[in-house]
């Protein structure tokens, strides 16, 4: 029953992702914002759709604590479902994301309209470039940019080392950085087809300001935070 609710799921969310971004396509010359809204409605499509089929629901905890002004959201990475939720959680916002993925057809091409920041894992001094440089011009435009410091997903329960890049923005920047955790991974796993029901829990800190502290001392903030939310997640 799972596998047959879990290819319910993907097939749903491959057929609407050809509508959506068909659509997106024709509009690809307007502004951000309505390029964003438009592609948006395939993230918030997916989490309606994986309550249907998988009946997967989602509890937010700390909502209060959303930022009015932009800022860079840090979070723990366990999960594809992170990636659709955040985007109806939080307001417009763009991710770091490599390369390959815009090779993807349709919805890397979908991707590429939404002003994400490239780049080549291979050239890690570059990339750290890139990402603090577009990063400051995303939340100058007024667009939260999404940071996962482990830099790729963890299984369930665990939590990689957490790099710098998101602090970096928020210094150069001068912005706060939003905390959130997440146990997305308890329920669709990194690397599963199959989704099992239940609620994911997200966790939203208080904005951390970035003022007479380090990018050591911050990142370390984040993570101790983090380690604290997820302990009482699993």
């Amino acid at each position: 029953m799972l596998l047959i609710r879990s290819l319910a799921y993907f097939l749903g969310m491959l057929i609407f992702a050809f509508i959506v971004f068909f659509i997106a396509m024709m509009g690809a010359l307007l502004p951000f914002n309505i390029r964003y809204k438009i592609i948006s409605q395939w993230a918030i499509f997916n989490i309606w759709w994986l309550r249907i089929t998988c009946n997967i629901t989602t509890q937010v905890i700390g909502e209060e604590n959303i930022p009015t002004s932009t800022c860079v959201i840090v979070s723990n990475h366990q999960s594809t479902w992170e990636t659709f939720a955040f985007q109806k959680i939080f307001a417009q916002q763009t991710w770091v994301l490599k390369q390959e993925l815009l090779w993807i057809p349709v919805f890397g091409w979908g991707l590429a309209l939404l002003r994400p920041i490239i780049i080549n894992r291979g050239e890690k001094l570059k990339a750290l470039k890139k990402v603090i440089k577009q990063g400051v011009t995303r939340i100058q435009e007024g667009i939260f940019v999404v940071i996962y410091p482990e830099g790729t997903r963890q299984p369930y329960g665990q939590l990689g080392n957490y790099q710098k890049g998101g602090v970096a923005i928020a210094k150069k920047a001068g912005c706060d950085i939003c905390p959130v955790c997440h146990n997305a991974g308890k329920l669709w796993p990194k690397g599963s087809f199959i989704k099992y029901p239940g609620t994911i829990t997200v966790v939203i800190g208080k904005p951390i300001n970035i003022t007479e502290k380090s990018a050591t001392m911050l990142t370390q903030e984040i993570k101790d935070w983090t380690e604290k939310n997820q302990a009482k997640l699993t």
